[in-house]
């Protein structure tokens, strides 16, 4: 299957467009923020559409930025400019593009500057660290009718949308539970002493808005996600996936009520995020569960990651690596299996998505990941670490976005921001 018939497969299959205000040009002036492992993923992609001149990088970390400027101008033959503070970069480049890669708790306040300054926008997920900074990421985009494209690019693989067609044909049967999980099995370290950040670092501007911790090698590069400071762990990371797959193959857009416990039972080092958890969400026809693990990952259950959808006439697993298979209720009948098409670095369909991202551009329609889906999925994670950090269960009001009647529980849809950094108020 080539780019284009996958591009048009997956557009079939996706969200419904609205008119955003079309742009096109012959290139487009691009971005990068954060140039660590995944920007510089997303980058090279563009890059290869030769549809994009990118003409700065941003990183706090020179250790990043130096070699990803490097690869660039052997990728493109030019050399971008290199910028340490995103604003400086905003107010210096006029840009039509720009790419939001960094560490969780940046995502916010980098995605609604760059709108507000004329670009449209392709954000990692989560796409917020708290769910009110969602809804102005929304807003944002909406006020200033720019495309914001989420990295979920399950939306747009192969596997997933065939998949989704089987379920939504009610080949399954009826559906009435849905089971996401990862089990993964970490090695155990022992604690990380702090120390002074490496050479061109800058810690304070990597911490910004979030609490101020001191520097551990642990947290940066890479091991953020499990430090509740800056992401909101396991749930957070790898939950959007898989809630996304389940919130496209529903009509519902939210549950009505989330109940999440979790633990360390196992790690020790200086990781605060839970190491065990579940979280059990209550939607009007079906229920979801989630459950994560850092350990014991190992050949006694099928696979380690995805979703098995619990239906009336069998059961669909739905993975990465491993593609879906369903599993029918009848003896008898055949076990249904489609293998993933995935691009063999890191195992990705960026390609496609961002395709799609310049195609929404250029056509002023609401792309496949747009803005409103990744919120609603970052949603549905961000309550489950709300249950995980109260102790309790929730009532959730969607349309409303609010607890109903729990102002312990609204109070956490938000945060304090460090100062100067202002809460988005979008």
């Amino acid at each position: 299957m080539n780019r284009r018939t996958f591009l048009g497969t997956s557009l079939a299959a996706g969200a419904s467009f609205g008119i955003l205000g079309a742009q096109k040009r012959d290139r487009y002036r691009t971005a990068l923020f954060g140039a660590g492992w995944w920007g510089m993923n997303i980058l090279r992609e563009a890059i290869q559409t030769r549809r994009c001149t990118v003409v700065a990088l941003c990183d706090v970390d020179e250790n990043h930025l130096k070699p990803a400027l490097e690869e660039v101008e052997k990728l493109t033959g030019d050399r971008p400019r290199a910028y340490k503070d995103f604003r400086e970069l905003l107010a210096k480049e006029p840009l039509d593009i720009a790419i939001v890669a960094t560490p969780d708790h940046w995502h916010a306040l980098i995605t609604i500057a760059a709108i507000e300054k004329g670009a449209h926008v392709y954000v990692e997920k989560p796409i917020s660290h708290t769910i009110l900074e969602g809804r102005a990421m929304v807003n944002a985009a909406r006020a200033n009718k720019r495309v914001v494209q989420v990295g979920t690019h399950r939306r747009v693989s192969p596997h997933c949308i065939s998949a989704m067609k089987f379920l939504k044909e009610g080949r399954a049967g009826k559906i009435g539970m849905v089971r996401a999980f990862v089990h993964t099995a970490r090695p155990l370290r022992d604690p990380e002493p702090d120390s002074d950040p490496p050479p061109g670092l800058d810690w304070d501007l990597w911490c910004g808005p979030a609490p101020k911790r001191p520097f551990n090698k642990a947290i940066h590069p890479r091991g953020f996600r499990n430090f509740l400071e800056y992401a909101n762990g396991t749930l957070g990371d790898w939950g959007i996936h898989w809630f996304d797959q389940i919130l496209w193959w529903t009509e519902e857009r939210w549950p009505k009520r989330v109940y999440s416990r979790g633990a360390r039972h196992i790690f020790r080092d200086n990781t605060n995020a839970p190491d065990t958890q579940i979280a059990v969400y209550e939607f009007e026809t079906f229920t979801a569960v989630w459950e994560h693990r850092w350990y014991a990952g190992n050949n006694a259950e099928n696979t380690a990651i995805g979703c098995y959808f619990y239906g009336t006439e069998g059961t669909l697993h739905l993975g990465w690596l491993d593609g879906w298979t369903f599993y029918p209720l009848k003896k008898g009948e055949p076990v249904i299996h489609e293998e993933p098409k995935l691009h063999t670095k890191d195992a990705h369909n960026i390609p496609e998505l961002f395709e799609d991202f310049l195609n929404a551009i250029e056509t002023g329609r609401q792309p496949v990941c747009d803005i409103e889906i990744g919120h609603r999925a970052t949603t549905v994670a961000l309550l489950g670490m709300l249950s995980y950090r109260l102790g309790r269960s929730i009532e959730w009001d969607g349309l409303r976005e609010r607890v109903p009647g729990d102002a312990e529980a609204n109070k956490l849809l938000r945060r304090a921001y460090r100062p100067p950094w202002k809460y988005p108020e979008v």
